[in-house]
């Protein structure tokens, strides 16, 4: 008898080992197969297994039916703008997936972080394919063609282990037991050093006031805006040689994005943007303005002496800056500015600000016409202002009521007679024509920084959504204890996650010389996310979300800016994205 117990005994023994080994074979042999998709997914080779290119053979297709002559038609291209603006964003998601996983696979070991990266491929996996079906007719591709791609092996795998409530929910469960706010940033020493450095600035001066100066319309106060001078902040930008943060021989837009997203996550009309119109005047005065125009401006701009506010849009013109129409005339010394703008931010409050005009009257000349001019004034508090020159002429200003955004002040601008010295003509005679080009030199590294904004205002939303679920009690049990919850906590950190790692992948192509379209991509996604996960965060906080004593309520509408400055979604998705994809196709 013992002999036989000590037979099964052993037999047991030897069963549970096969029964072990077998497992961390299954295991290893998964770990394997995530880690390949994660390198696919990075390194752009899952693209072609998803679709095969149907992206790109859609946007070959829709070249094909657009060109007259040898020549992009852009009435052509307007007939098909609903099926761009689909690829579209089909691209910037693919973009931000492929992101995310080359950061997970840098970090190596971080098994949470891999697990969420891939549970975002999953998403944007579903999303894409979603989108080309339902454009599979404009798209030239049979549905049941993309369909078939649900049941390969590598888009099952991903898609039946990641999307899966189990695994989206004890992502969740892990993200509340151990409060993780954030995935590690991956910055080296130095940026990490300078996050740390905004993120106290932003918890310890910016948040005690960011509610007041929303609810009440305030100014920023000089509470604000002299400690953040002090920190740096406007010269971020701006290279060393004229006081800025800037390498002399580098550019550096990781800095200005890291900067941005501390200062966002506190408020964005108090704080996030104050970068945004410093950064867009240095990178048109680096790239058109004369040696003393920038001796001039660049150290004022990065000092803090002057606060700068951006004029381009017009009433009637909106997104199409090649259509602005307000008049430069020459005269004795200098320049007569009439006419109107709109949606001016900071205008008050600044003492300079960078104007777009037409110094050719000739309108057939479209962007070649126009020039860029620099214009001093003094700062006004408050919503109303009227600057009236000795020479006669005045520039005046109204605030315009705006849902969120508030603190800054976005203003109607109202020019008659105002005049410019010749000297303020960005390049001078050089420059007059190329204001076009000189403020596209700015607004590019405007879209990467808008998109670090959206980073900013989806880490304070996620932060807020994961204490208040925590916290808040309901039917017996926390909000963070609900599977639904749990899912929506998994989505909102990977969505932030994947915003974050691919607005720093494109500031390292930006400051390479590259990345234009890659801006254009970020913030189109990022942008988007943000009122996701804004909307969200709201949503987990129930009806409190909806009370202005709570700041979710505060990001929510802040958030819903990011699609329509800087470029509005639908101008840039079509506009720019793919019709520049389009062109290379």
């Amino acid at each position: 008898i013992a002999i036989a117990i000590v037979a099964i005994a052993i037999a047991i023994a030897i069963a549970i080992a096969i029964a072990i080994a077998t497992a961390i074979i299954a295991i290893a042999i998964i770990a394997i197969a995530i880690r390949a998709i994660a390198i696919a997914i990075a390194t752009g080779q899952l693209q072609p297994a998803v679709g095969e290119g149907v992206v790109d053979e859609a946007f070959a297709l829709i070249k094909s039916q657009c060109q007259r002559e040898g020549k992009l038609d852009a009435g052509l291209l307007d007939d098909r703008q609903l099926v761009s603006f689909e690829l579209a964003f089909c691209v910037a998601e693919i973009s931000a997936a492929r992101a995310f996983n080359s950061y997970a696979l840098q970090l190596g070991q971080s098994e949470i972080t891999s697990q969420i990266s891939l549970s975002f491929s999953a998403e944007i996996i579903q999303t894409v394919l979603q989108r080309l079906i339902s454009r599979s007719v404009d798209i030239g591709s049979d549905r049941n063609h993309l369909l078939d791609f649900y049941a390969r092996p590598i888009v099952k795998l991903l898609l039946d282990t990641y999307l899966a409530s189990e695994s989206l929910a004890s992502i969740g469960q892990e993200i509340t037991e151990k409060n993780l706010q954030r995935l590690p940033s991956n910055l080296d020493e130095e940026k990490e050093l300078m996050r740390e450095t905004f993120f106290r600035f932003a918890n310890d001066v910016v948040m005690p006031l960011a509610e007041d100066i929303h609810r009440e319309d305030q100014d920023i106060p000089d509470s604000i805006l002299r400690p953040a001078a002090a920190l740096g902040c406007f010269g971020t930008c701006i290279p060393e040689r004229f006081g800025g943060l800037q390498p002399d021989n580098s550019a550096d837009s990781l800095g200005m994005i890291v900067v941005t997203e501390e200062l966002s996550r506190a408020s964005l009309g108090a704080a996030g943007s104050l970068i945004t119109r410093p950064e867009i005047a240095a990178r048109s005065l680096l790239s058109g303005g004369t040696e003393a125009q920038q001796q001039k401006w660049l150290p004022k701009l990065a000092a803090g002496e002057l606060l700068c506010a951006i004029s381009i849009t017009e009433p009637n013109t909106g997104s199409d800056v090649a259509a602005v129409s307000l008049k430069a005339t020459p005269t004795a010394g200098g320049w007569l500015l009439n006419g109107s703008k709109t949606w001016c931010t900071f205008a008050g409050r600044s003492e300079l600000i960078v104007v777009l005009a037409r110094t050719n009257p000739d309108r057939s000349l479209g962007h070649k016409g126009l020039s860029l001019f620099i214009l001093e004034k003094p700062a006004y508090p408050g919503h109303r202002f009227k600057h009236e020159q000795e020479q006669g002429g005045s520039l005046s200003g109204k605030a315009i009521a705006t849902l969120g955004y508030r603190g800054m002040h976005s203003y109607d601008l109202f020019f008659e007679d105002y005049f410019l010295p010749a000297e303020n003509l960005i390049g001078e005679e050089q420059g007059e024509g190329k204001g076009f080009y000189y403020t596209m030199a700015g607004f590019a590294g405007g879209r990467i920084q808008t998109a670090a904004r959206a980073t900013g205002v989806m880490q304070a939303a996620f932060e807020s959504a994961l204490s208040y679920a925590k916290q808040r009690q309901v039917f017996g049990k926390a909000v963070s204890d609900y599977q639904l919850t749990q899912v929506k906590l998994t989505r909102m950190l990977a969505t932030l996650t994947a915003a974050r790692q691919f607005s720093y992948a494109v500031a390292e192509l930006m400051d390479a010389g590259a990345g234009q379209m890659e801006a254009s991509l970020v913030k189109l996604f990022a942008c988007r996310a943000a009122e996701w996960v804004s909307r969200e965060a709201m949503q987990i906080h129930g009806g409190m979300g909806y009370a202005e004593e709570t700041a979710v309520s505060r990001l929510f509408v802040d958030a819903r800016v990011l699609s329509i400055f800087e470029g509005a979604e639908e101008v840039l998705a079509i506009k720019v994205i793919a019709r520049g994809l389009i062109e290379r196709a």
